[in-house]
């Protein structure tokens, strides 16, 4: 390990103190509205006048809350501009190297971990093979040591070292935020519990958020990979204009996340999205869920086969469903196998959508399908997504 002592001060998953103490403690309703506004401005900055009129706070609380904020390292001055009278104003902007968050895409077969900085923008990456059949222990060791690994590789310790390394990156280390991990569904995301995932039976019940926060001594927030992604879609404004957009993901598995509204539905349950088991064939082979027909089974079986065409065309008639049911603007697709032959899922699933908003006569047409931005990456920089936005004022996650 390079000499590091790996002994941890201590930080309890969930608990204010330690690793990401300065940043949680910032997280007042004001306060993440000067943050978003100050995130949004970019490089160029924005006026304390301008975040008083954006945020309706008077020019008083604004001038305490960037204070602060300049004091913690998460605001600096980017200048000054010309007023149309008095002295010119100070422009503020966000100091993104101020505070990261980790994200984790937990999946069947494969781990990927990015290190984010408070612009969203990844720092450091690392992957690695996973079994998440290989039981709690041998899982929660690969999570562990990636994401230990690349906030070591990248800001040159892991909060709560001590030791030369530790001594020296201990200004970077300490506004870490901490992980947040995302990994096939159903799951409880409210307490971090996993339910039943699909050919996993053996993790239903599993304490996935305490049980890795209490490794690592840092925040953990879980949820479903696909409502990750979602969510950081969202907020980097790529669902579309209307707010309402649905992430399909076909890899290992098939899911959806579900943004209604400009806000991430998880339901009542935090069961929503579980869009790969719905019944499309009354008769159709067996799926690992119990059900015969599901749309995963079907899909996966076309892709097993390398008709990458006939599985475009299932996830299009599932997708049209979904369309119909919540009249949502957008589809987007991503999973490494749509990765694989994105233009024939693109048309596949367009060709099924259009030919129904054809016999329907939906006035606009069909909603668009496109492929969802960021590549591989996406649910691994949503799941970064579950600790940073509630810090900018969004309360999806």
């Amino acid at each position: 390990m390079g000499g590091v002592n790996r002994t941890r001060t201590g930080t309890r998953a969930g608990s204010g103190t330690g690793a990401g103490a300065n940043l949680v403690a910032v997280r007042s309703h004001n306060t993440a509205l000067v943050l978003g506004l100050l995130r949004d401005a970019g490089a160029e900055g924005i006026s304390r006048l301008e975040l008083a009129e954006r945020t309706g706070l008077t020019p008083q609380a604004v001038s305490k809350i960037t204070a602060r904020l300049r004091e913690d390292g998460f605001a600096a001055e980017a200048g000054r501009r010309a007023s149309t009278g008095g002295k010119p104003r100070t422009v503020l902007r966000l100091v993104p190297e101020a505070g990261h968050a980790v994200g984790v895409h937990l999946d069947r077969d494969e781990l990927r971990v990015v290190l984010v900085d408070l612009d969203g923008a990844v720092v450091g990456e690392r992957r690695a093979a996973l079994d998440l059949g290989a039981g709690a222990e041998a899982v929660l060791a690969v999570v562990g040591d990636a994401v230990e690994g690349v906030v070591r590789e990248t800001l040159g310790a892991f909060p709560g070292e001590t030791g030369p390394a530790g001594e020296g990156a201990a200004g970077a280390v300490a506004s870490l935020l901490g992980v947040g991990v995302a990994l096939p569904g159903p799951l409880d995301h409210a307490r971090g519990v996993l339910h039943r995932v699909t050919g996993f039976p053996e993790w239903d019940g599993f304490p996935l958020r305490d049980a890795l926060g209490e490794r690592l001594g840092v925040p953990v927030v879980v949820d479903k990979d696909t409502n990750a992604a979602a969510l950081g879609l969202s907020v980097g404004g790529e669902g579309g204009e209307g707010g309402s957009f649905a992430y399909l993901h076909l890899g290992t598995g098939l899911g959806a996340g579900l943004v209604i509204g400009g806000r991430v539905h998880r339901g009542a349950r935090t069961g929503a999205g579980e869009f790969g088991h719905q019944v499309i064939q009354l008769d159709g082979p067996p799926c690992e869920c119990g059900n015969r027909g599901c749309v995963e089974a079907l899909c996966l079986a076309a892709v097993g086969r390398g008709e990458a065409g006939e599985a475009a065309r299932v996830l299009g008639v599932a997708a049209a469903n979904l369309v119909g049911l919540l009249d949502i603007d957008a589809v987007l697709l991503g999973g490494r196998t749509v990765a694989g032959a994105p233009e024939v899922y693109v048309r596949g699933v367009g060709e099924v959508l259009d030919a129904r908003a054809r016999r329907e006569g939906a006035e606009g047409g069909a909603a668009p399908v496109r492929v969802a931005p960021r590549g591989e990456r996406v649910v691994a920089e949503g799941a970064a997504q579950l600790l940073l936005a509630p810090v900018f004022g969004r309360g999806d996650a």
